[in-house]
């Protein structure tokens, strides 16, 4: 009976142990007669655990080097030839349902590979877990000139000082004609202010005022300012705001500007903060979504400081001149009025122009003709008005730029004498 039982039983077996049970009971007078059972259980058990190919798994392994990636319905093989990786260190398996990989700690240390590796550069480096520095690599430089080998040297100290791309005219031409194509798609209304019915120009002046401040308080970049300005008055062209909710408007559009311009933007509660507490930081947040919304994400804008980085790139001046042409470009934002009309592109020529007649008496380039197609004739209404809110800075309301520019950094700029008459012609 037990003999029947035995030979339906291998009959289910796997042919490898069936073999195994057959070695068993032919060794039976070895074995403790009392449990013939048990001991050709513990004959499989063994013979198992002496031959780890025979561990049947529910994945396919693909191994090469210690990583293994695992499918389905096939043996894991064991190390079985010499110099085969008996335990890997990691095994990847892309069991996951999205196909992910996750990486699984085996407890054993990882042994070394073949005895000979198929790409080893440093013959001593046999092993993964002993690595050794690569040697350096030694060559004659004793090259004839005739000959191929010769290096051309002009290529490294290209790669060690690398250009401005703005600086090769192949691309500064291109760049300049995509960002005059985008100031178009950018530019806010200008007779927005007509249309809102709780703010007015003075209340646009003096939250452009406080934005200077608070690009000091946090040394933010000048763009910084003018794509918070931008972001603003494209806002207002669409949104009627109430004068309550005019800041929290301006500190979204600082917080989006700096997201966008610097390395490292002040956090949402700096802001909170520099506001006094007037808003919390869920209505900061919600006003930067609203923001998004209406700008429709485009906060690529080319600004005034943008302008004047190419035109200062194809006519070379003095620090002097180009820090009061920064001092002019801001001193246009601060009013609305008449300055929304003119694009940044000939805000930017005409700061650049009335800044250097007023340090050097030069006037505007041929080569910045030949870029811009703007002539001196074409600009001359934009630097009357430039010029005539220079004479009046002083007087004005808002004294935050001049206060910025009165600084060494900026070569004390706003000190500087405006002329009385302008003779660019």
């Amino acid at each position: 009976m037990n003999n029947l039982l035995r030979e339906q039983n291998q009959e289910n077996m796997h042919p490898r142990q069936r073999t195994a049970v057959k070695d068993a009971l032919e060794n039976q007078e070895n074995i403790n007669p009392r449990a013939p059972g048990r001991a050709v259980l513990g004959v499989l058990q063994h013979n198992q655990r002496s031959r780890p190919h025979l561990q049947r798994s529910t994945k396919q392994s693909y191994t090469s080097q210690g990583l293994s990636c695992t499918n389905d319905e096939n043996y894991v093989k064991g190390p079985a030839e010499k110099g085969a990786v008996k335990a890997p260190a990691f095994a990847i398996h892309v069991d996951e349902p999205d196909g992910a990989c996750t990486k699984k700690q085996v407890a054993t240390k990882t042994k070394c590979l073949a005895e000979k590796p198929l790409l080893t550069l440093n013959p001593s480096v046999t092993c993964l877990g002993n690595r050794q520095p690569l040697s350096t690599l030694e060559c004659s430089m004793d090259v004839s000139f005739d000959s191929p080998m010769v290096l051309d040297m002009s290529v490294s100290e290209t790669e060690e000082k690398p250009l401005n791309v703005n600086k090769v005219p192949d691309y500064a031409v291109d760049i300049f004609k995509y960002l005059r194509e985008m100031e178009l798609k950018t530019r806010p209304k200008a007779g927005y202010m007509k249309k809102q019915p709780d703010i007015t120009n003075s209340m646009r002046a003096i939250l452009v005022d406080w934005l200077v401040e608070v690009g000091e308080e946090y040394t933010l970049q000048n763009e910084t300012l003018y794509l918070a300005v931008n972001y603003i008055d494209r806002f207002l062209s669409s949104m009627s705001v109430l004068r309550g909710k005019l800041q929290l408007v301006g500190t979204a559009a600082m917080l989006l500007a700096s997201k966008f311009e610097e390395i490292y933007p002040p956090e949402v509660a700096e802001f909170v903060y520099i506001a006094d507490d007037t808003y919390t930081k869920k209505q900061v947040l919600r006003m930067e979504h609203l923001i998004l919304k209406v700008l429709s994400f485009d906060l690529a804008a080319p600004t005034i400081s943008q302008f004047l980085s190419q035109y200062f790139l194809h006519q070379k001046v003095n620090p002097k001149v180009e820090s009061l042409s920064m001092f002019l470009g801001e001193l246009s934002l601060v009013d609305s009025d008449p300055f929304l009309k003119y694009l940044p592109s000939v805000l930017a020529a005409a700061a650049f122009a009335l800044a250097n007649f007023t340090i050097t008496g030069g006037s505007w380039g041929k080569s910045l003709v030949e870029l811009t197609g703007y002539t001196v004739e074409s600009l001359l209404p934009c630097i009357n008005d430039l010029h005539e809110t220079y004479l009046t800075a002083p007087k004005h309301a808002q004294q935050s730029v001049r206060e910025k520019y009165k600084g060494s950094k900026y070569h004390e700029v706003s000190a500087v004498e405006p002329p009385e008459k302008l003779t660019l012609v």
